[in-house]
C-alpha cells in the first residue's frame, strides 16, 4: 500500500525518490464485522448497508492507515458511504468492534485471526481476488461478486535514490536467496503472508508496481480527506 513519507517538513514521493530493490511479500486485508451484525456474506452486507449507511460506522487504527483505506476502497466499490471512526491504534478499534460500538473494520488477516477463530467477530470477506491460506473457509471479495477489488498490504525493499546499480543488484540477489528459503516462506505463511511469485520480484516490476498502487489508492485517499500536515 503506497504512502507519502513525511520527515522534517519534507515529503518523499515513493515512486521517484527511492531506488526499488524487490517486492517481497503480500498479506490480504479482511472485512470483519461485529458479532451480531445482520449479515454474513458480502452481498448481505451491501444490501443492509445501502439501507442503513447513515447510521453505520467503520473503525481503523487511524486516518490514512491501510485498514482505513481498504474500507474506504470497499465502500467506493460497492457504492456505500458510512462514517469512519479513527482510533489511536488497532487494539482500541478492535475493542469497540468487539463491544458492538462500531460495525466493521478492514485489518490484515493476521491481526484479526484470534478474534475470528474465537468467534468474537464475523469474517465477511477476504479483500483480495484469492483466499487466505490461514483462513481458507472465508470467501474472497472476488468470489462474492466484487471482481474489480483487491486490497492487501505489501512489503518491499527500497534504497535511497542514486544508489549505484551494483549495490542494488547485490541486495536484490541476497533478497532472492532469502525469499527462496523454505523456512522464510513457511514463517510468512504462518503470519498470513505469502512470498510474491518469481515474475514479480524484479526491481523493474517493483518500480511499475508502486506507480500502479498509487493510482489505485488515489481515489479512496482523496475521498477520505486524508492529507499530510
Amino acid at each position: 500500500m503506497p504512502a507519502t513519507i513525511s520527515a522534517t517538513n519534507t515529503q518523499a514521493d515513493a515512486a521517484s525518490d527511492f531506488t526499488p530493490v524487490a517486492l517481497v511479500a503480500e498479506q490480504p486485508l479482511i472485512m470483519i464485522s461485529r458479532k451480531d451484525f445482520p449479515a454474513s456474506t458480502l452481498a448481505e452486507f451491501v444490501a443492509f448497508a445501502k439501507s442503513n449507511q447513515n447510521r453505520m460506522q467503520y473503525g481503523s487504527p487511524g486516518p490514512g492507515t491501510g485498514s482505513h483505506l481498504a474500507c474506504a476502497l470497499l465502500n467506493a466499490a460497492v457504492g456505500i458511504n458510512t462514517t469512519h471512526v479513527p482510533y489511536r491504534g488497532l487494539g482500541l478499534a478492535m475493542n469497540d468492534l468487539l463491544g458492538g460500538r462500531i460495525d466493521y473494520m478492514c485489518p490484515t488477516v493476521s491481526t484479526a485471526l484470534a478474534q475470528i477463530e474465537g468467534r468474537l467477530v464475523q469474517a465477511i470477506a477476504i479483500l483480495t481476488k484469492g483466499r487466505s491460506a490461514i483462513l481458507p473457509d472465508v470467501a474472497s471479495a472476488h468470489e462474492q461478486g466484487i471482481t474489480a477489488f483487491d486490497a492487501y498490504s505489501w512489503n518491499a525493499i527500497f534504497l535511497p535514490k542514486h544508489v549505484p546499480a551494483p549495490i542494488v543488484r547485490k541486495l536484490h540477489d541476497a533478497t532472492m536467496t532469502a525469499m527462496n528459503t523454505p523456512a522464510l516462506q513457511e514463517r510468512l505463511k504462518e503470519l498470513g503472508a505469502t512470498v510474491v511469485s518469481p515474475e514479480r520480484r524484479s526491481s523493474d516490476y517493483l518500480r511499475s508496481f508502486v506507480v500502479d498502487e498509487i493510482a489505485k489508492w488515489a481515489s479512496p485517499i482523496k475521498a477520505s480527506g486524508v492529507s499530510m500536515d
